[in-house]
């Protein structure tokens, strides 16, 4: 589960460099939020605080990135 959880949180931080480009914010809603709360359930299921901590930077910053660019209302 602790291998699992880091591919999810690896995979969603490099959807986020993508999603900060202009044009790709889109990008989020796809290939970093799903994979980061995948990461998260996996990482609390191993209780691996580094997969934890890694998918939930990169949620936030999703999420945030989202709220900027007019994702999420």
């Amino acid at each position: 589960m602790r291998v699992v959880s880091l591919i999810f949180g690896i995979l969603a931080a490099l959807g986020l460099l993508l999603g900060f480009l202009p044009l790709f914010g889109w990008l989020n809603w796809i290939f970093v939020l799903p994979p980061a709360v995948l990461g998260l359930i996996f990482g609390a299921m191993s209780r691996d605080r580094g997969a934890i901590t890694l998918s939930a930077v990169v949620a936030v910053l999703g999420a945030l990135r989202l709220m900027l660019g007019g994702g999420i209302i």
